[in-house]
């Protein structure tokens, strides 16, 4: 809609009116305090501080960002289609690094479990991640999603940004002097030192790792119980990161963009705009959006043994400033522009290989014994090591991994092996698919076929040995109760049928003597009409089936009562019915 009328804007004087009214209509459309500009984009107007959400009046950065609008045509390809495409991506506003991509949706899903009143959108970490730092500066980060080199915002020494003294004695920032924003998220370090997040689960808190940026930032915005559904706490999340309104507009544009529709690109082929809010330029010159140059990226050294101290308080709130990817003196270019970064590990996969999994079974409501294993191999069949591999539970079923999640994300160790988390079966029963998918490469999945049959008992036994006796038309005093075991334990929810047979060689039912009453008749008591097979028993958490009343008609004699469950556990009981002693 925008791009049609700001095509017929060019076409002079003739559609002029119409046109005006058109983008009137767009701009109405916005959120609060967003304008339009001349195409119907959103565009930021002049800036308004905003009340601190925390109300400690401290700000939170106010620094410079990327200020350039998404384009005017809707994101391709459509929307949904978030699957690598297979090209490089280079100058196209849609594509996502296919690591931060993988980063941001994996904070949603841990936020969706951990506080999912919040309700935050990945697309929203997208929309700041874009404005911060360019997605990592267009997705130079390794396997495991830690930047090439330091992101860093501008010193702040109260020289036209915040004034923060050092807090965390140069670890993150290399200033020991004063602080800075670091990473692909901007957080200042007295800010991680409480908000920080370990989001690839390896035992480190790291601003320069976009998983764990990408996490604490999802914890930070959904703070204060917001609701990030609810406009108005959607904006005061957006101000506390930083306090603009021309960021917020920004960051309100990019997040409507994404929701459009995304895709993922190789890690290193994202766009990096080129203006920000400070007046200075990115790289290049114009308008738009521009494809990295190349460079010779610098693994950095291992993470830091200096941390910052926890603090409990929010003070030193996060910095939206000076975005990251934009250091404040720019690098020098190489005389002579290199080939191009070098290939990472996951450049080299050619295909997924199985790790010896072997046969994956499992009762309901328990833990399979085998765990998934698969190898992403090169075309030589070499293991390589440090590859993300994403584990995908799918099919109709309700098991998961340990913890209750349907995905895991987990890297190749030295061996080049990437092991599952543990598969735990859920209460319905039959074959469902687990996904192996290398993060960052397109290559074939893997798929193993996962089993989950129903609960069964090897062993039924009577609680008890009091003689079953009543008289004609009478009840039996004893309610019957029966003992389940699996390989010596006691089994939940084994499935159970109780039957009067005629005798132990012919199991039919018996159409005399002992009875149950029809339990699933609405009929007062009295009324109910006698049955003689029950299906549908189930033991408690104890491995423990209890019968509902046994009663008896006019016909005396013996009868036998027999349980089976499922797995083929069998008991016979003896009923006797017979007239009271005189």
């Amino acid at each position: 809609m925008a791009a049609h009328f700001g095509r017929r804007l060019r076409k002079g004087a003739a559609t002029t009116a119409l046109a005006a009214a058109a983008v009137a209509a767009l701009s109405a459309s916005q959120a609060p305090g967003v304008t339009a500009d001349d195409h119907g984009r959103r565009t930021t107007g002049a800036a308004q501080d905003a009340p601190d959400v925390n109300g400690d009046g401290t700000a939170t950065g106010d620094g410079h960002y990327y200020t350039d609008l998404p384009p005017l045509d809707s994101p391709t390809p459509s929307p949904g289609d978030d699957k690598a495409s297979g090209s490089s991506g280079a100058g196209d506003d849609s594509g996502i690094p296919a690591t931060v991509l993988d980063a941001y949706k994996k904070a949603e899903a841990e936020l969706r479990e951990s506080k999912p009143g919040c309700n935050l959108p990945w697309q929203l970490l997208a929309a700041i991640g874009h404005v911060e730092s360019g997605q990592a500066r267009g997705g130079r980060v390794d396997a495991q999603g830690t930047t090439y080199s330091k992101i860093l915002g501008p010193v702040l020494n109260g020289s036209g940004f915040a004034h923060i003294s050092d807090t965390d004695h140069g670890a993150y920032d290399g200033d020991s002097t004063y602080d800075r924003a670091v990473g692909p998220m901007q957080f200042i370090p007295s800010t991680w030192a409480w908000a920080g997040r370990d989001g690839n689960d390896d035992g480190v808190k790291d601003p320069n790792n976009v998983y764990d940026a990408a996490l604490a930032a999802g914890h930070y915005l959904c703070r204060a119980d917001r609701d990030l559904s609810v406009q108005a706490n959607l904006d005061a999340a957006i101000l506390s990161y930083n306090h603009s309104q021309d960021y917020l507009n920004t960051v309100l544009s990019w997040l409507e963009f994404y929701r459009k529709g995304t895709h993922s690109v190789p890690d290193g082929t994202g766009t990096l705009p080129r203006h920000r809010s400070d007046g200075s330029g990115g790289p290049g010159s114009g308008t738009g959006s521009t494809p990295l140059p190349p460079v010779t990226p610098t693994k950095p050294s291992a993470h830091h043994t200096t941390k910052p101290g926890h603090s409990g308080s929010g003070s030193g709130s996060h910095s939206g400033s000076d975005s990251g990817g934009k250091p404040s003196t720019e690098p020098s270019k190489p005389s002579t522009p290199p080939a191009g970064p070098p290939p990472t590990p996951t450049d080299t996969v050619d295909h997924l290989d199985d790790a010896g999994t072997g046969t994956l079974t499992a009762r309901a409501g328990g833990t399979f014994d085998k765990k998934i294993a698969v190898r992403p191999e090169t075309k030589a069949g070499t293991a390589v090591a440090k590859v993300r591999v994403r584990f995908v539970v799918v099919g109709d079923t309700d098991a998961t991994f340990t913890g209750g999640e349907k995905t895991a994300t987990v890297v190749t160790g030295g061996t080049g092996t990437a092991t599952a988390p543990a598969l735990v079966a859920g209460e319905k029963t039959g074959d469902f698919t687990v996904r192996a998918l290398v993060v960052g490469r397109t290559v074939a999945a893997l798929d193993h076929t996962a089993t989950v049959t129903e609960r069964t008992a090897d062993a039924l036994a009577r609680v008890g040995d009091t003689p079953l006796t009543c008289t004609p038309g009478g009840e039996f005093a004893e309610q019957i109760q029966l003992a389940a075991t699996y390989k010596g334990a006691a089994p939940g929810k084994v499935a159970a049928t109780a039957t009067l047979i005629r005798s132990a060689d012919d199991a039919t039912e018996n159409d005399k003597g002992p009875y149950f009453k029809d339990p699933d008749s609405t009929a007062d008591d009295a009324d109910k009409k006698p049955v003689r097979t029950l299906a549908g028993l189930t033991t408690d958490a104890d491995g423990v089936l209890k019968l509902p009343k046994l009663y008896a008609d006019d016909t005396t004699g013996t009868f036998l009562l027999r349980v089976t469950t499922a797995g083929g556990a069998t008991v016979t009981l003896e009923l006797k019915v017979a007239a009271a002693a005189s």
